[in-house]
């Protein structure tokens, strides 16, 4: 089954224009997500929307409203909704180049990918695509999702485009409330060139695929053994030593020299009890040959 556009319209680049599509670029469909259920009957419950007056009603008779003042609200319709016609509502027209990591990502909100509309908009497309690739810039658009016009980036990413929204500034909180009262102090240059030695030491590439959600693995692990009808194996955080300075315990991070931890995949399970047993046995009868000969 194709996938489904979260938006269709034009990208538009002064007179230059093609027809595109947006998709969503992230899923959280393959999370684990609970029902509520009544404690005694296990049955699944309803959400219906109630009326203080009349009780249960039909979402069929649901309307929008907007609380302009305390308990007063003002009616909105489909129609009213429809009539609120701006270029961004089926047009992303680029507005403006900015260079590749200059857009701060505490402003980047939710990624999408922007792919041609149909044969006759690749040609268009594609020079758009390598264009904002050989330059290294972003392109600046707007476009209305949800019924609210967000400002956008546009990039290169392999075969198609990268369309990320960008937060509001006024959905942005400052940070002097946080760290207003943090130190900047004066650092001890011996500890600083641990801390560097460590980061050097504990350098790496970074790859998803070694980053999986622990928490979600472990919790599917107990859902299966309820299933089973077992008990869930209750894994026990690691005990933490009392770190005595902050000098001591960058010596003792440095002296361990272990490379990146990569959390396990799926696909690799842990070993059982049993499977440890059998590879104990197989080590010692092996030592008992060597001693023979």
């Amino acid at each position: 089954m194709a996938p489904r556009a979260s938006w269709k319209g034009y990208l538009r680049l002064s007179l230059v224009s093609c027809p595109v599509r947006l998709y969503p670029a992230t899923s959280s469909s393959e999370r684990i997500t609970f029902n509520q259920l009544h404690k005694d009957t296990h049955n699944r419950i309803n959400m219906k929307p109630v009326d203080p007056e009349l009780g249960l009603v039909e979402r069929s008779d649901l309307v929008k409203g907007y609380e302009y003042e305390d308990k007063k609200y003002i009616i909105i319709e489909d129609a009213d909704l429809e009539s609120v016609k701006i270029e961004s509502n089926h047009t992303m027209n680029i507005e403006a180049f900015v260079d590749e990591g200059s857009v701060d990502v505490i402003y980047q909100d939710a990624p999408y990918y922007l792919a041609p509309d149909g044969a006759m908009a690749e040609e268009t497309f594609v020079v758009l695509r390598e264009a904002l690739r050989r330059t290294g810039k972003l392109a600046i658009a707007r476009l209305v999702l949800s019924s609210r016009e967000r400002v956008v980036t546009i990039g290169p990413r392999e075969t198609g485009m990268f369309v990320c929204t960008l937060r509001n500034p006024n959905e942005v909180r400052g940070t002097a409330e946080y760290f207003g009262n943090i130190p900047v102090g004066n650092l001890d240059p011996e500890m600083l060139q641990l801390a560097e030695a460590l980061i050097e030491q504990k350098l790496t590439t970074f790859d998803p695929r070694n980053y999986e959600d622990r928490y979600e693995i472990a919790l599917m692990q107990m859902i299966r053994e309820k299933l089973k009808g077992h008990k869930p194996i209750i894994a026990a955080a690691p005990e933490r030593g009392n770190v005595i300075n902050l000098m001591d315990a960058l010596k003792a991070s440095l002296s361990q020299s272990k490379p990146p931890a990569k959390s396990k995949s799926k696909s690799e399970p842990a070993a059982t009890p049993a499977a440890k047993a059998a590879t104990a046995k197989q080590t010692t009868a092996k030592s008992a040959t060597k001693k023979k000969v």
